[in-house]
């Protein structure tokens, strides 16, 4: 008998730990904040961090108005909060949370997919194994239906659209705070008030003060803080 009981608990914690990679990835948390259409800033324990939509990309905000209707939809979908469960998949170069986020058992990520809000990301789509039907089907009737994004005569994917800001703009040397002509939604140091559309990479500062109305989109997550990731 005590053999067998010792059997039953070398097999329970074989289990137990066979089930550990399973649950590890699987965080619950709430909404702290949305910033685009895939990208928001959740709290989960003790820590808030950023997350970006596993498997989808929605239209950059400076798609007029495709961003910012993608942005106000998952808006709707994830008010501040909202409880979720996060399917944590990877940590991504700028030390976002990439994960597919639920509530319920409703993935948000499919969602956005579905109602023509952001499409699959192809070159990620490894990282939703369970989801990857329902995003191309859902890809392909948002399509079809010509919702949202898919509207247009001619979308220009998001990765495209960001390629093509990348080569129109050139690095900016940032100076002190100190001319008649800068942008004052910067007031940590210069960016001229009649730069060209830029992002955070044209630029070498990180984790600066942002006033509105932040026409370089800098501070994505509307925490006033800008290029913190």
């Amino acid at each position: 008998m005590i053999f067998k009981l010792r059997l039953i608990g070398v097999a329970a914690l074989l289990v137990a730990q066979m089930s550990l990679p399973v649950f590890a990835n699987n965080l619950t948390a709430t909404v702290v904040s949305v910033g685009d259409g895939d990208t928001i800033r959740v709290k989960t324990g003790n820590k808030t961090v950023t997350v970006r939509l596993a498997c989808i990309d929605a239209p950059e905000m400076k798609q007029n108005p495709w961003g910012q209707q993608s942005s106000a939809r998952l808006k709707q979908l994830l008010p501040v909060g909202q409880g979720i469960t996060l399917r944590a998949i990877e940590t991504d170069k700028y030390k976002r949370l990439v994960a597919e986020v639920f509530v319920g058992n409703r993935s948000v990520n499919v969602s956005m997919v579905q109602e023509g809000q952001a499409v699959v990301y192809r070159q990620y789509l490894k990282g939703c194994p369970e989801s990857r039907d329902s995003l191309l089907q859902g890809e392909n009737t948002a399509k079809q239906q010509r919702l949202a994004f898919w509207s247009q005569a001619n979308p220009v994917m998001p990765w495209d659209f960001r390629h093509r800001a990348t080569q129109k703009t050139t690095s900016v040397p940032i100076q002190p705070q100190q001319q008649n002509n800068c942008d004052p939604s910067y007031p940590d140091f210069c960016i001229p008030k009649n730069s060209p559309d830029l992002d955070c990479r044209n630029i070498s500062q990180r984790r600066f003060k942002v006033l509105p109305p932040d026409p370089h989109g800098f501070d994505r997550d509307g925490d006033g803080i800008g290029c913190e990731k």
